[in-house]
């Protein structure tokens, strides 16, 4: 394994262990996501790139706009939260409680 494929995917298992361990509040959960699919896209570009396909192309672009859907929908859901709940600890979210 290269030392760039190791740092990819040790940010990949770093953002996956602090989104399984670290899940006090809704916004550190959502930014380990985001650190998730960041790392996915550079790995996904640098793929591309070494393999020098062109049809590979357009998958890191792709990525990157379900990424930003996805934050936004994360964003939207954070701000829904905070204002029924008053808070976005996720200790204190109980759907059975709507």
């Amino acid at each position: 394994m290269t030392p760039v494929h190791f740092a990819f995917s040790a940010a990949f298992m770093l953002g996956l262990a602090g989104l399984a361990f670290h899940r006090t509040h809704l916004l550190s959960a959502l930014l380990c996501l985001e650190g998730m699919m960041l790392s996915l896209f550079i790995a996904l570009s640098l793929w591309t790139l070494q393999l020098n396909a062109t049809s590979f192309s357009a998958a890191p672009m792709l990525l990157l706009a379900f990424s930003a859907c996805e934050a936004s929908a994360g964003l939207a859901l954070l701000v829904a939260t905070a204002r029924t709940h008053g808070t976005d600890r996720l200790q204190n979210l109980n759907l059975l409680q709507c």
